[in-house]
């Protein structure tokens, strides 16, 4: 994927605050320095296991981490010994210095694609008449405590926060999604970032609001209404790959990449990973093939209104 350095007031870089943690690992291998990765949805390495076992989300009587989605990780996870940072205003970061970072390219790279996506969008706001709010991108390392869906670990993968309306994005994800899940490439990495940004869409208008709703009026509904949610973001995630297919920035090999990752992150493959048993009933996210055929659903229309997934067959 082409792509340029560019710079964003909506980034905030935190990872110079995080203590005790590694600022990453290896990022060569790939144009502009980049080398491996991506999913979406919170899940990766360890937690895998964790994820499958809890997921659905509890009532927030567990003294769990309470994250968006309906996910509860168990108490004394915040004890595993990553580095904490809470998430500052955008006049108050602390990142790396460039000389000393060794994922300057990967932050420049998700920079680019997290302040392109936003680009989008808001274009495609202003051609509906409606208001955009900007995202917020938070670059941390180890742990966070965000403002509103309290604290996190690296371990859960890339989430959005509807509360503050801020995409957490540990960058170590890029090199742990390629050894765990085989899901490389710079466009794949693109397609997490997408995926949370269409979170952020939903929030502005309303879905977010109206499944947590349903969600609260029928429980035994709330996976479904979960997988309809994810894979929606799979399909806003496709219309921002279209505009870049659009202006000529794909290569050879691009979207294939952005396809396996979304294959990658399905609920089926995550489940056949951790050693266990398919169970349809568990899905929170959509199967591999759900996954792909909505994100190329969004890609090949470019067209928001083509991601209706709470009327279609999913």
């Amino acid at each position: 994927m082409k792509w340029r350095r560019t710079k964003s007031k909506d980034v905030i870089d935190i990872r110079g605050a995080s203590k005790g943690s590694s600022s990453g690992g290896s990022t060569a291998g790939l144009p502009g320095g980049l080398g491996g990765l991506a999913g979406g949805g919170g899940i990766v390495g360890v937690i895998v296991f964790l994820l499958i076992t809890f997921i659905g989300g509890g009532d927030g009587e567990g003294g769990g981490i309470q994250l968006p989605g309906g996910i509860e990780l168990p108490p004394g996870l915040e004890d595993l010994g990553f580095g904490s940072a809470a998430a500052p205003g955008a006049e108050d970061p602390a990142p790396i210095p460039p000389e000393e970072d060794p994922q300057r390219d990967l932050k420049d790279f998700s920079t680019y694609v997290f302040e392109d996506s936003q680009q989008t969008w808001q274009a495609i706001f202003a051609d509906s008449d409606q208001s955009y709010d900007n995202a917020q991108l938070i670059l941390y390392s180890g742990r966070v405590q965000t403002e509103g869906c309290g604290g996190a670990s690296s371990a859960v993968g890339p989430f959005y926060c509807p509360a503050d309306r801020r995409i957490y994005l540990d960058l170590s994800f890029y090199e742990e999604m390629d050894r765990q899940l085989g899901a490389e490439g710079d466009f794949a990495w693109a397609y997490v970032i997408a995926h949370e940004m269409g979170h952020h869409v939903q929030t502005l208008t309303g879905t977010s609001d109206e499944v947590a709703r349903a969600g609260n009026q029928d429980p035994g509904a709330r996976n479904e209404l979960s997988v309809r949610q994810e894979l929606q973001a799979d399909c806003y995630s496709g219309v921002w790959g279209a505009t870049i297919y659009e202006q000529g920035d794909l290569e050879d090999g691009d979207l294939d990449e952005a396809f396996t990752a979304a294959e990658a992150v399905g609920d089926d493959t995550l489940q056949e990973n951790a050693g266990r048993s398919v169970n349809t009933d568990s899905f929170t996210h959509g199967s591999s093939e759900q996954r792909r055929e909505w994100f190329k659903r969004g890609f090949e229309s470019g067209d928001p209104t083509q991601c209706d997934t709470f009327s279609a067959e999913i």
